[in-house]
């Protein structure tokens, strides 16, 4: 891994088209750091898709350059790219393979040459850190939208990547699945990997991210931080996004003008904090201060 204020991922993307002459990215600057969680957010066809898929080299530039942990990424090694950083994509079915889940976990670990007992060893350990070690045995056809989420996650886990590239990875689930694959990805984490996730969900951007970046027409239109992006009205506006609830209740709430809440949490922390004030500052009607 490279020095802490070097990018794992470096993308310089001047077009990317597709055969059909669409144009996916264009312009875009792009880079993913050691020990950060990076929220892309953005209309239907904002190009968020595209761009994730230029990080690991599953799609290259027209004209630009992916450098992946201080490596230029060529035809020829497009392994290292995959290798360090891990895709999981929107449709799990479209990465599970094999007829177990456990198999399909060791799936890129026989690829790369690990031996049995050390693959098996490994892959328990992915499927562990995800909670999904009760799944080891399924047929992966047979499991949840969350379930396949959360095999999908240990089968690039298992790999041991530096950055972890998550398109969607709430889309389809109900709110227990939604929050399980959360409450994972926070723990990867806190483990040392970087998270790059693409989402419509705001709160959920709000509350997992590190930086968030916008896009726009195939570009990245702007980025920052949470409360940086959220309270940017223009911004969104421009990316045709509304802001997270907490930020919607805020103002509505005429809250906005000492503090500037993102998270469901920070709104609950700000309204005890305002109400315990209120309660000092209006006393019970014997004036003794005492209800």
């Amino acid at each position: 891994m490279s020095g802490a204020h070097s990018p794992l991922v470096d993308l310089q993307c001047e077009a990317h088209t597709y055969p059909d002459g669409t144009v996916g990215v264009h312009d875009v600057e792009f880079s993913v750091y050691p020990d950060e969680v990076v929220a892309l957010v953005g209309g239907n066809g904002a190009g968020k898709s595209t761009l994730l898929e230029h990080l690991n080299a599953t799609l290259v530039p027209n004209d630009g350059e992916l450098v992946v942990d201080g490596t230029p990424i060529t035809e020829d090694n497009k392994a290292h790219a995959r290798k360090e950083v891990g895709f999981v994509f929107q449709d799990a079915d479209t990465q599970l393979v094999a007829p177990t889940v456990l198999d399909d976990v060791l799936f890129g670990l026989r690829n790369y040459g690990v031996p049995g007992d050390e693959a098996r060893e490994r892959a328990r350990k992915a499927l562990a850190t995800v909670d999904a070690s009760h799944l080891e045995d399924r047929i992966p056809h047979y499991l949840s939208g969350g379930e396949k989420r959360l095999v999908g996650l240990a089968g690039v886990l298992v790999l041991e990547p530096s950055v972890i590239v998550l398109d969607e990875p709430l889309a389809g689930l109900d709110p227990e699945r939604s929050h399980l694959v959360a409450d994972r990805i926070e723990q990867i984490h806190e483990d040392g990997i970087s998270v790059v996730l693409s989402t419509h969900d705001l709160d959920f951007a709000a509350t997992v991210a590190d930086r968030v970046c916008v896009m726009a027409d195939g570009n990245v239109v702007g980025s920052g931080t949470p409360r940086q992006v959220f309270y940017d009205d223009a911004l969104l506006a421009e990316a045709n996004l509304h802001a997270p609830s907490a930020v919607r209740v805020a103002r509505d709430a005429g809250l906005v003008a000492t503090a500037q809440p993102v998270t469901e949490a920070d709104l609950v922390s700000l309204l005890t904090e305002a109400n315990g004030l209120e309660t000092v500052q209006n006393p019970s009607p014997d004036g003794s201060g005492h209800d």
